[in-house]
């Protein structure tokens, strides 16, 4: 067993895993945390990096850096995705994370996203007769979504810029503030957008014939936590269940006639979650669509944990 501590750090939110990590079989989760920080505020727009975005990212990262002193992890590796990637200023990212937790933050590529992320959701699948292969992996995240394809192995993987965070500030943000609900012609420039980005990723992964198609990240968790009718978020309840189309369009178009107010009452709803959830709702609608899948089995288990699985 090796102790290790991954931190993905994506366009909404950063998150930590600490856990014993095996040469094979299952890890020992000991800590598993997640902040909603929003480090691609505005990025899309601008080309950089807000000051206060950077001083919530490291606020988070301070607490991370106590957590995994007090649990003793041997390796750390820290991985940035899409708002780091994207931004002028990177470099302001890169040497506050190394002054507070003592490695290099990876600005990894779409591609290397895409591999840590079916890694994570798809190792604990290996067995299972009931979910058929190859996976189509969809890691809708806050600035960009991973598509692979693999059975044992990736055969085939796009990273395209669509995610919650990026098109909620596109079309749906007025003077800095979200539109609520948002009018038709909103709706449909994001519909638009994501389409187009479909047509891309499908340059390169195919997008029908997938024998399961597997959801990651929270846009995909919060939505079925909606459609389980959950009390209160319960990750063993979210973790591998499956969601219906017919459920996910339904749970979208309440979403985008709700207000800010009626999204925030949503049981399972995590605040950070509230704006960005109904352009992250309709990503995950336009993937089932696109690919013809009747339903998407919902992982809890991602890039964070592929992370954790290539530090050993």
């Amino acid at each position: 067993m090796t102790r290790v501590a991954a931190i993905d750090c994506g366009t909404n939110s950063i998150r930590l895993l600490v856990a014993d990590v095996p040469a094979t079989g299952s890890f020992t989760e000991l800590d598993r945390r997640m902040t909603i920080v929003r480090l691609g505020q505005g990025v899309d727009r601008t080309g950089r990096l807000a000051p206060e975005a950077l001083e919530r990212t490291f606020a988070a990262c301070r607490d991370y850096a106590a957590a995994i002193g007090e649990l003793g992890a041997e390796r750390v590796r820290f991985v940035a995705t899409s708002a780091s990637r994207d931004a002028e200023n990177s470099d302001e990212f890169v040497a506050g994370v190394r002054d507070i937790l003592g490695v290099e933050p990876e600005v990894i590529t779409g591609d290397q996203e895409a591999q840590l992320s079916f890694d994570g959701a798809t190792k604990e699948l290996a067995g299972r007769d009931d979910l058929a292969k190859p996976y189509l992996v969809v890691d809708i995240g806050g600035g960009s979504t991973e598509f692979v394809l693999g059975s044992d192995r990736v055969d085939a993987a796009r990273s395209v810029d669509i995610g919650c965070v990026r098109m909620t500030e596109r079309h749906l943000v007025v003077d800095g503030a979200v539109v609520d609900p948002p009018s038709h012609e909103r709706v449909a420039a994001i519909r638009a957008d994501v389409d187009a980005a479909l047509d891309l990723a499908e340059r390169t992964v195919p997008l029908t014939g997938a024998g399961t198609l597997v959801g990651l990240a929270g846009t995909v968790t919060t939505v079925a936590g909606i459609a389980l009718e959950l009390a209160e978020y319960d990750s063993g309840a979210i973790h591998h269940s499956r969601i219906t189309r017919g459920q996910v369009r339904a749970i979208t178009e309440h979403l985008l006639r709700s207000t800010h107010e009626e999204r925030a009452a949503i049981p399972v709803m995590h605040p950070g979650r509230v704006d960005v959830i109904g352009a992250g709702a309709m990503v995950l609608l336009a993937v089932m669509e696109r690919t013809g899948a009747h339903e998407v089995v919902v992982s809890e288990h991602d890039i964070l944990d592929g992370i954790a699985w290539s530090a050993v």
